[in-house]
Formats: C-alpha cells, sequence, structure tokens
C-alpha cells in the first residue's frame, strides 16, 4: 500500500531514512569572536561536552564556517564506517539498532513462550518470528508453499484468467502492473476512495530502465542476469531463463516509459484524476476494471482516482498486444520476486545479490534475527509495538514531548504573524491550518486489532503472504466507513515521523524518542536542535510547496491568494537552485526539485525550533557547556541526527529516488540561510556557510 506521508526521513528497503554523505571538504582555519568556541578549545577528546554530545565526533581541524557537517561530525565519520551488511550508517541506524536489541528479547520471549494462548498478540509475533528463524524448515519446504500461488499463474487462458490471477495475487501482496491502495480522497477528506497509480517495475524507478548513462546500463545488465539467475532457480533451462529475462525486461521498459518521474508524481493535482468505473473502462476498453475491483473486494465502486492516465493506457495496450505467454513470464517473476526475502538460502542470497551488492553497495547480508525482525515488525507491527512501548517508553517521555510541540506550534505562529511577503488573508487561513494540527505521540491509543489473521509456525513465507492479505483486506474494508483518525502510518518502535496531509497530523512514534534526537538529561539546546527541529520540520511540511496545497481539513483546495502562491513560489525557486547545486559524488548532483519539499521542512523546522529554544531559556542561565553557548549546542545537536556514512551505490540510489536530500547537505544547507548560526560561531562575510544578505532563504 502506498500512503503519502511527509517524512522525517523515507522508507525503503531498510525501514529508515535515507540520507548521507560523507565526503570531505578541505580544511580552512576558524573565524571566531568572542561568543564563538574557536577549534582549538573544543580539541581535547577529554572534556565533558554534556549530555547529549560527544567531543570524540568533532572534527576540530575542520572550520565551522567553512562546512559545519565535517566540523560537528568529522570525527564520527572517520571512526565509523559503514558496516558490511549496511549500505548507510548513521544516528538513524544507530539508535534503530538499540531498538533492535529490545525488539530481539521481545520476540525471542514470545518464540519460546508455547504456552501462550491462541490468538493472541504474544503467540503470533512469536510463532511469526519463531518460523522466521526456523532456517532447518525454511530450507526444506523451500518454494512448496508457493506452488498454489505459481499453479494460478500457469492456469491463466485467456484475459480473463490474467486479471483474476493478477487480483488474487494483489491481495497477497504480490507487485505487478499497477498499484492499488484505499485512502483518504484528497479532495473530500471526510471519505475513503480507491486509488489506482503507476508500478509494476522490479527497479526502484522508472530512470533506471530508460537513462544512458553507463551506470544505468550496468544496473540493467546486471537485472537482467538476476532475472535469469532467478528463472534458473525456478526450473527453468539456461535457455528459456535467459528468454524469459528479456519478455519480463521488455513489459517492465514499456511500463517505465509511460510512468511519471518522481518529480512529476510530487504534483498532488496533477495526480488527482477521479473518474467514473465506466470513464475508466472507456479509457481502457482491454481492462475489465469491476473484475478486479471486485475480485479485490472492492464491489459496487462508482468511482476510483486515477493517478497518472497514460500509464494505465499504456498498461491497457500491452494487456491487449502482449502475449498471456509473456504475461504469465511476468508474474512468474513478481511472485518469487516478492517472496524471495522469505525463501530458502539460494533465493535469499541471489535476490541480495542484486538489491543488496549490485543496487546499494551491501557487501553481507543482515544476521537472520535482524531480518526476521524488520519483517514481523513490518507485518504486525502494533502486536509486537505493544509489547516494546510497555519496556521503553515513559510517560514523562511524552509529556516533554507535548511540552515541545505545543512551543513548537507557538513559534511557527509568531513566524507567520511575522511574515513580511504573505498577505493577512492568506496568514489568517494558515493559522487556522496550524491550530487544526492532530498530534500523536508514542503510539495509537486504539491498537490495531489482528483477530482476523491466522500466523503459525508452519511456513516463513505463509505467514508473510497471509499477513499481506490481512493489511489488504483491512485496507479495503475501509471503503464506505468514517474515517478512522485514530490509524497510525508507522509502527511504534519506527525511528522516523511524519505529516499527513488528509489528516493535517503530525505523528512521532516512540522509537525516535530517544538519543540524540531527545534526552530528558540533556539541556535545552541539545533537545531543541535534535527533537525541537524534528517537530519543527514535520510542522513546516503542513506548509511545504505540496503539504501548503492542502487545508486545515485536510482537502486539496487552494486557501492562497495567487499573490501570495506567487511570493511563495519564487522563495521556493531559490532552495531549488540551492540544493540543486550541491555534489554528493563526481558529477552527481542533488535533485533539488525533488527534494524540495524535505529542504522546506528542515529551513523552516530548524528556524521555528531555534525560535522555541529562545523562548525556553527566556530568563535562564546562558552559562556555556564545555565552552559552548546554547546556541552552539543547538547548532551541534542538529548537525549530529544527519551524521552518515554510505556507499556510493547507496548515495546514487538516493539522489535518484529519495525525496531526502544527503546528510551533510540537510545540516548545511538551512545552516546557510540563517543568520542566528552566523553569530553563535563567529562567522563572516566571504566563508563558506555565509550566504550574502540577499541570497538568505527565509519562508517559514
Amino acid at each position: 500500500m502506498t500512503i503519502t506521508y511527509y517524512r522525517l526521513g523515507a522508507l525503503a528497503l531498510t525501514g529508515l531514512y535515507l540520507a548521507g554523505c560523507s565526503t570531505t571538504v578541505p580544511t580552512q582555519q576558524a573565524t571566531t569572536t568572542d561568543t564563538a568556541a574557536s577549534p582549538a578549545t573544543v580539541s581535547t577528546p577529554k572534556m565533558n561536552m554534556g549530555v547529549g554530545l560527544d567531543p570524540a565526533n568533532l572534527d576540530t581541524t575542520q572550520s565551522p564556517c567553512a562546512d559545519f557537517f565535517q566540523y560537528a561530525n568529522g570525527g564520527w565519520i572517520k571512526n565509523n564506517p559503514v558496516p558490511a551488511a549496511e549500505r548507510r550508517w548513521g544516528s538513524f541506524e544507530e539508535l534503530a539498532d538499540k531498538n533492535y536489541a529490545v525488539q530481539r528479547n521481545i520476540l525471542t520471549e514470545a518464540a519460546a513462550n508455547t504456552s501462550a494462548p491462541k490468538g493472541s498478540n504474544s503467540q503470533k509475533v512469536g510463532d511469526f518470528f519463531g518460523s522466521g528463524m526456523d532456517s532447518t524448515a525454511i530450507e526444506q519446504s523451500g518454494i512448496t508453499p508457493l506452488k498454489p500461488y505459481f499453479d494460478k499463474v500457469a492456469a491463466i487462458k485467456d484475459a480473463k484468467g490474467l486479471l483474476t490471477t493478477v487480483a488474487q495475487l494483489k491481495k497477497s501482496g504480490i507487485s505487478g502492473m499497477f498499484s492499488f491502495y484505499v485512502g483518504q480522497d484528497d479532495k473530500k477528506s471526510t471519505e475513503y476512495a480507491i486509488f489506482l497509480n503507476q508500478g509494476g517495475l522490479g527497479l526502484p524507478d522508472r530512470d533506471y530502465y530508460l537513462k544512458e548513462d553507463e551506470r544505468s546500463k550496468n544496473i540493467r545488465a546486471e537485472y537482467v542476469k538476476h532475472l535469469q539467475n532467478m528463472f534458473t532457480l525456478l526450473g527453468d533451462d539456461a535457455t528459456m531463463a535467459q528468454k524469459n529475462a528479456t519478455k519480463v525486461m521488455s513489459l517492465e521498459t514499456r511500463l517505465a516509459k509511460a510512468s511519471r518521474t518522481r518529480v512529476e508524481l510530487r504534483d498532488p493535482q496533477a495526480n488527482y484524476n477521479k473518474m467514473t468505473i465506466a470513464q475508466l473502462q472507456k479509457q481502457t476498453p482491454a481492462t475489465n476494471w469491476n473484475l478486479l475491483l471486485t475480485l479485490m473486494g472492492a464491489k459496487n465502486v462508482n468511482e476510483v482516482i486515477v493517478g497518472q492516465p497514460a500509464f494505465f493506457k499504456e498498461l491497457n495496450t500491452l494487456v491487449k498486444t502482449s502475449s498471456l505467454s509473456d504475461w504469465k513470464t511476468y508474474l512468474r517473476w513478481h511472485l518469487i520476486h516478492s517472496t524471495a526475502p522469505y525463501l530458502n538460502q539460494a533465493y535469499v542470497q541471489e535476490n541480495f545479490n542484486f538489491y543488496g551488492k549490485v543496487l546499494s553497495g551491501t557487501k553481507a547480508l543482515q544476521p537472520r534475527w535482524k531480518r526476521v525482525l524488520r519483517t514481523t515488525d513490518a507485518a504486525i507491527g502494533e502486536a509486537m509495538g505493544q509489547l516494546y512501548v510497555e519496556k521503553t517508553f515513559t510517560p514523562e517521555a511524552k509529556a516533554k514531548a507535548l511540552e515541545m510541540v505545543k512551543n513548537l506550534r507557538d513559534a511557527f505562529q509568531e513566524h507567520v504573524q511575522q511574515l513580511d511577503w504573505m498577505s493577512e488573508t492568506t496568514k489568517k487561513q494558515a493559522l487556522v491550518k496550524l491550530d487544526a494540527f492532530a498530534v500523536k505521540i508514542g503510539y495509537p491509543d486504539k491498537w490495531k486489532d489482528y483477530a482476523d489473521l491466522n500466523v503459525g509456525r508452519e511456513s516463513y513465507v505463509t505467514n508473510v503472504l497471509q499477513a499481506n492479505e490481512f493489511d489488504f483486506n483491512y485496507n479495503v474494508n475501509k471503503l464506505g466507513k468514517p474515517i478512522d483518525r485514530a490509524e497510525w502510518g508507522m509502527t511504534p518502535p519506527t525511528v522516523n515521523a511524519y505529516y499527513n496531509p488528509s489528516m493535517n497530523e503530525i505523528v512521532f512514534p516512540a522509537g525516535i524518542m530517544q538519543p540524540p534526537f531527545f534526552d530528558p538529561k540533556a539541556d535545552d539546546a541539545v533537545n531543541y536542535g535534535g527533537m525541537g527541529a524534528v517537530i519543527g520540520h514535520e510542522i513546516t511540511h503542513g506548509f511545504d510547496d505540496q503539504g501548503r496545497q492542502y487545508d486545515a481539513e485536510g482537502n486539496l483546495k487552494d486557501w492562497w491568494t495567487k499573490t501570495d502562491a506567487d511570493q511563495f513560489t519564487k522563495r521556493a525557486d531559490m532552495v531549488v537552485n540551492q540544493y540543486g547545486a550541491y555534489e554528493v559524488l563526481p558529477a552527481v548532483k542533488v535533485n533539488g526539485s525533488l527534494t524540495l519539499g524535505e529542504n522546506l521542512a528542515d529551513i523552516g523546522g530548524l528556524n521555528i525550533a531555534y525560535t522555541a529554544l529562545q523562548k525556553a531559556l527566556a530568563g535562564k542561565n546562558k552559562d556555556k557547556i564545555a565552552g559552548f553557548t546554547p546556541e552552539q549546542r543547538f547548532f551541534l545537536a542538529w548537525a549530529q541526527i544527519w551524521r552518515v556514512n554510505g556507499t556510493e551505490q547507496y548515495f546514487n540510489q538516493q539522489v535518484q529516488t529519495d525525496p531526502h536530500s544527503p546528510g551533510r547537505f540537510r545540516t548545511n544547507g538551512p545552516l546557510t540561510n540563517m543568520p542566528q548560526f552566523y553569530e553563535a560561531f563567529g562567522c563572516k562575510p566571504g566563508d563558506k556557510m555565509v550566504k550574502p544578505a540577499g541570497e538568505q532563504i527565509k519562508i517559514w
């Protein structure tokens, strides 16, 4: 299921935030003033930095005014290479690993408890994890649990059979052809609607099929080899495996050519095309949508929201003109592609060889327990999440977070009221929307009920497929019902946060409410530079280039005057240009248009958090800690949450597919626009981190 949430970080194969850069910048001597800490004063590793900051993470040979990311994180970057089983390593992964240790204990205890009542969360969590850890049973069963699915594909005899099988596979979470989900209607947020979007690709993005640079060509060649290897594992001889790989590549390339780019997908208006089933049927006559939707559980539906009409017209052409043999081969591939991580070692390794090694540069497989843990969290995360929060999340942490949210909202309100480029008319609507924000902290008030999900010890892949079907049915059964405003889009242990425009809500799972993001023992400066900026980031998402198009009720509705919208766009274009100039790798630059929303949220969120910190410090002693003022500690805390190392392949993939900029630029980009940063570290005109006054960007 795909829902547009605007996250602190993107969720991907690792389930975590994606961003980072480990390249270095030539050293420059710092320029300091009486209020700035000279690099020479912080060079000793024995110094007590106070709670929340570690002197070993600094690179004091670097000037904070030349490259603050390197100054704040250079020591950490040097001492924390990417582990063999990871494609990136940063603050998000460090905290996630701590969470995994807690979750592993929970899951191991649950798996060992064979007397748990049948149907209880403990039984389901224990059996799910236990089945995944039983490598002997997994090796012995091979792909036998998938035989009924392969038999359905083999039995396809006509177009109706093709569509029937596609529907059945989709219910089990098997990718292919297109994307289908039920979510809030963007223009009528009080109702659920069916969304049909482009999909059906085995590579991460359309551009992987279409770009003609050497890297893209090499990945395509490796992908074809991977397809051949998978078909060989399924029993095809070498000649047939090669032919089948060619068939899949041909179909997917056609789908890719008809797909919109990731930048084009960021336009909510262009990707909202509501039409009746009759209208869709007229545009795509070879695809029986009534049959498809009915088989997927969406009966008696009158309207759907089609994201990319041109894609479905091309899909219709392919359904009509491509042979059933080609489609059956395509479905065989997507069946094994979707299930390979849960099968015997031959499939797991081949899947990793391409998606891990080739695409991401990961050298070694994750240990089995970690892979199974992540799958358990994805499948029945709220069942496990209940056990997790009992052990980790305190009422005090939630109360402190709610207090910070209030302070950040107050700061944002103040910023809006002081804007010199926005009219009073639009300001009023912006404050109405801000006041309507819903806030979720830690874990759901109402947990998901897994009563209809059957989980046993017999087959890991079967458990995964049954969990997929449970989730699919859970989603489809929302049709015609009131909006469930208690629902969460992330599980409690997740190290991330998000803004949901249709709900007009900001959400912070328990998993992220820990150091380095939040520490009850740390001073205000550290917490506002970490968690405060995270909260500000999510608030600002409600007013970034996408979020601003939704009103206080979560409807895609224009509430701006034209003049104000033009003023916003003018400033947003400056952000596109700033980040588009950043070079991640030689000849590889950040896509300023793809990352615009996240960059706007970083710039706005950090400014808001700084204002909130000043309010929190009002009337308090602003003593230095280890020679650092509260303002300096605020910016150091901001930098440390974006510290990251990554493989070259990872950075290439991030730039192409991820709406978040790499960590170096998430750190430095906002700071170059903040006179508060210049003042804190004594930066002067001409320093690399300092923009001329006329070029500094401030929107919110």
